[in-house]
C-alpha cells in the first residue's frame, strides 16, 4: 500500500458554518522511513481543545498549510528502522506528536513511543499521552507540587483536567475540583479527587477556601472570568499554574494579589518542555510509562467518532460538550 487516509486541512477556519475550514478525508502517498523512525497503523486518535484552534489558526504552533492534525494516538508499530530502539512489527503503542495523528498511519521518532499496557483499549491508549503530558509538566516540572499539598483542579470534567486529577491523587496532594456538571464531578472523584465544587455555586470559593489554608497550586486549563475568582483561593507562596484558556479568554491577574501573598503565576506548555530542556525527556518518560503501567487513572472516554467525522468531534470540543476525552476511530 504506498497510500493512506488522513484528515487534512486545506483552509482555516471553525468546524461549521459559512467560513468552515476545507479540512476533509485526503489520501496521502507513503513516505520512506528515516533513520530512527517507526511507522504505526493507527488505531485510534484523541482530539484536543488545540485541534480546534490550530484549524481557526488561533494556536500559538501555526503550521503551514495544507496539513493533518492530531497530537495524540494509539495503533500497531507496522515497520521500524533499526536504529529505532527496541520497537518490532506487531508492537503496541501510544505517542503524542505535533501533527499528523488524524490519520491511518504515522511516522514518528522510535523515542515518542511508549508501550500500550495490554489492560488499555487504543482509544484509552489515545486518550492518554497529551493529558498526561501535560499534568505531568504543569504538576511536577513547573508546579513542584508535593505530598499533603492542596491542588485545585478547574475544568475538572475535560481530559486535560482528569489527568491532573488523577496525577495529583498519585503524588499525594488534597485533590480539589472545580467542574460544571454533576456527572462532571463525579467523574473527577473517581479520578480520584477528594472534593468537588459547582462553579454555579455562589459560594463556591468560600467552601474551598474554609479550613483548607488556601491551595498550593491551582492548575488551570480554562482561563477567563474563572480565574480570577480561583486566584483568590491561592495560599501564599503558592503557585498558579496557566495552562490553557478552554472558556475562550486569558485571564487578567491583580499584581497586588501576587505581591501580597507572595504568590507565582507560571505558565505551561508541556509540548515545548523537552523541547527547550532536553534533559527532562527521560524523567518525564519514565514518569508516563510508569503511570500507564499502574493502571490507576486511565483516560474517561467520553465518545468515539469514526475518523470521518473529525470536524464533529472538534465542534464538540468547541462548544464544551464532552466529557472526558473524544476518541477517532480509525483502525479499531
Amino acid at each position: 500500500m504506498n497510500h493512506y487516509r488522513a484528515m487534512l486541512c486545506h483552509r482555516l477556519g471553525p468546524p461549521a458554518g459559512p467560513e468552515a475550514a476545507d479540512f476533509a478525508m485526503a489520501e496521502l502517498p507513503r513516505a520512506a522511513l528515516k533513520p530512527g523512525q517507526v511507522r504505526v497503523g493507527v488505531q485510534a486518535a484523541g482530539v484536543n481543545f488545540f485541534d480546534a484552534l490550530m484549524l481557526r489558526g488561533e494556536y500559538q504552533f501555526k503550521p503551514p498549510l495544507p496539513f493533518v492534525p492530531g497530537a495524540e494516538a494509539a495503533g500497531i508499530v507496522l515497520e521500524a528502522a533499526s536504529d529505532s530502539g527496541n520497537w518490532r512489527p506487531g508492537d503496541a503503542v501510544l505517542l503524542q506528536c505535533r501533527l499528523g495523528a488524524f490519520a491511518e498511519e504515522i511516522v514518528v521518532p522510535g523515542e515518542a513511543l511508549l508501550r500500550k499496557p495490554d489492560a488499555y483499549s487504543f482509544a484509552e491508549a489515545a486518550a492518554f499521552p497529551v493529558g498526561a503530558t501535560t499534568a505531568w509538566g504543569a504538576l511536577v516540572a513547573r508546579g513542584d507540587l508535593r505530598a499533603g499539598e492542596n491542588l485545585l483542579v478547574l475544568g475538572a470534567g475535560g481530559g486535560m483536567g482528569l489527568a491532573a486529577v488523577a496525577l495529583g491523587a498519585r503524588l499525594g496532594a488534597n485533590v480539589f475540583a472545580l467542574a460544571s456538571s454533576a456527572e462532571k464531578r463525579q467523574a473527577a472523584l473517581d479520578a480520584g479527587a477528594s472534593i468537588t465544587l459547582d462553579p454555579s455555586d455562589a459560594d463556591w470559593l468560600q467552601k474551598l477556601r474554609t479550613g483548607t489554608g488556601g491551595m498550593q497550586v491551582i492548575f488551570d486549563p480554562v482561563g477567563g472570568a474563572i480565574s480570577q475568582q480561583a486566584l483568590r483561593a491561592l495560599a501564599p507562596q503558592g503557585r498558579y499554574l496557566v495552562v490553557g484558556f478552554a472558556a475562550g479568554e486569558a485571564p487578567r491577574f491583580a499584581a497586588n494579589r501576587l505581591l501580597l501573598s507572595e504568590a507565582a503565576i507560571i505558565g505551561v506548555r508541556a509540548g515545548e518542555q523537552v523541547r527547550r530542556n532536553p534533559a527532562l525527556a527521560a524523567p518525564m518518560r519514565q514518569a508516563l510509562q510508569d503511570w500507564l503501567t499502574s493502571d490507576a487513572g486511565r483516560p474517561l472516554i467520553g465518545a468515539i467518532l469514526p475518523l470521518e467525522n473529525a470536524n464533529e468531534a472538534l465542534l464538540r470540543l468547541a462548544q464544551r460538550q464532552v466529557l472526558g476525552k473524544l476518541v477517532l476511530r480509525i483502525g479499531l
